[in-house]
């Protein structure tokens, strides 16, 4: 085995094909590192060893992993100016003459698992592989992890989305449905076109007390048993009909009575009378209503209709004292607490003039406003929210 070629030598055999051809096998050996198993068995037999074996000695003791220990001796190799790989070779045949083997060709060894190392683990045959085995290994493993990772963002994307999707028409529904669902689900707005007839100078009236709006086909309880004005006991009783309104007076007294009655309540709370008067509006001047009551029938014109505001509580007073009187009192538009409709009729039969002094209840004190629909479930949360 002879050395590399000097610079002096390329200059001189330029022109020698013999030479050129020899250079060009000898670049070919040296492009290829010994078998990095057998300078490990070098390293750890040899009697005195070079500094190639040495370098070979400290990397085998040194706790690295096989993949670190084959790379190092990889690149520590290709560093190598060609005569000091022309020695490791020398080195590499010298140690396989001791032992009568042949130099084994250097060959791509098969894969072997990793598994982890220990400062102590000695070095398996079957354990070194090849720089590129291992980097086609890592760049399939981080494949691997990148698709996993990539499905399982997409999963959580999708779920977040849905998730998502789900609170906000919770959300719609629970705070808008008195505004956008109920009126569109109010049995009155199907009534038939052909009103209720009564003949007011009947005497078949039941006990029960009762509304009667002939116009809008109109037949609901009324609660007069209610002695507070509270909001939550007024809204506690319209679960049960229509309500009258304590400080107010009662049918066959003189004053102005007052009902209270939904027009289109949250489709989530309780009773059956959430959509009582969303028809109120309909009735005009010269329309009649009925109230029944202690088996006597009280039939009333209506003569003004208005909005106003839910603080314009003087409307609990009109006519007090002065004429008998009933006003009936529900949201306005339909399914909001933005106003106040009011439609007021005079007493036509019996003669007002038989009527008693009202027996309104005077001692409970006024209304800041008049009440209206139950409270949404965004006021509920808010409301929670703030206490």
């Amino acid at each position: 085995m002879t050395t590399p070629q000097t610079p002096s030598d390329d200059r001189r055999d330029a022109a020698n094909p013999a030479a050129d051809l020899i250079r060009q096998k000898l670049h070919q050996l040296y492009s290829d590192e010994p078998n990095a198993r057998e300078e490990l068995q070098e390293s750890q037999t040899a009697s005195h060893r070079s500094k190639h074996q040495q370098f070979m000695h400290d990397l085998s003791t040194s706790g690295r992993s096989l993949a670190d220990i084959q790379t190092a001796w990889h690149n520590y190799y290709i560093g190598l100016p060609d005569s000091e790989k022309h020695e490791v070779w020398q080195e590499f045949y010298a140690e396989h003459a001791k032992h009568n083997r042949p130099p084994a060709p250097a060959q791509p060894q098969p894969v072997a698992p990793r598994y982890p190392e220990s400062p102590t683990h000695r070095i398996r045959p079957n354990e070194l592989r090849k720089v590129g085995d291992i980097k086609d290994q890592l760049l399939s493993s981080v494949n691997r992890r990148a698709a996993t990772k990539k499905g399982g963002h997409l999963k959580s994307l999708l779920f977040g989305l849905s998730s998502g999707f789900i609170v906000v028409v919770i959300l719609l529904f629970g705070f808008f449905n008195e505004r956008f669902l109920a009126p569109f689900i109010t049995p009155s707005k199907s009534v038939s076109a052909t009103p209720i007839i009564i003949d007011p100078g009947t005497n078949s009236v039941g006990r029960d007390p009762k509304i009667i709006i002939p116009k809008i086909n109109v037949e609901i309880p009324v609660v007069y048993t209610e002695p507070s004005i509270e909001d939550h006991a007024v809204q506690k009783a319209l679960e049960q009909g229509v309500l009258h309104y304590a400080t107010t007076s009662n049918p066959g007294e003189l004053g102005n009575g007052v009902i209270f009655g939904h027009s289109s309540n949250n489709i989530l709370n309780k009773g059956n009378y959430k959509f009582a008067f969303v028809l109120l509006k309909r009735l005009e001047a010269g329309d009649t209503f009925i109230l029944q009551k202690d088996g006597k029938q009280y039939v009333y014109r209506v003569f003004a209709k208005k909005v106003v505001k839910p603080e314009d509580v003087a409307i609990l007073n009109d006519g007090q004292g002065k004429q008998a009187t009933f006003s009936l009192i529900t949201c306005d538009p339909p399914g909001t607490s933005l106003n106040r409709l009011v439609v007021t009729g005079e007493q036509i039969t019996p003669n007002p003039s038989a009527n008693l002094a009202s027996t309104a209840k005077s001692n409970l004190g006024q209304p800041k406003v008049l009440p209206s629909n139950s409270e949404t479930l965004w006021h509920r949360f808010t409301n929670w929210l703030r206490n």
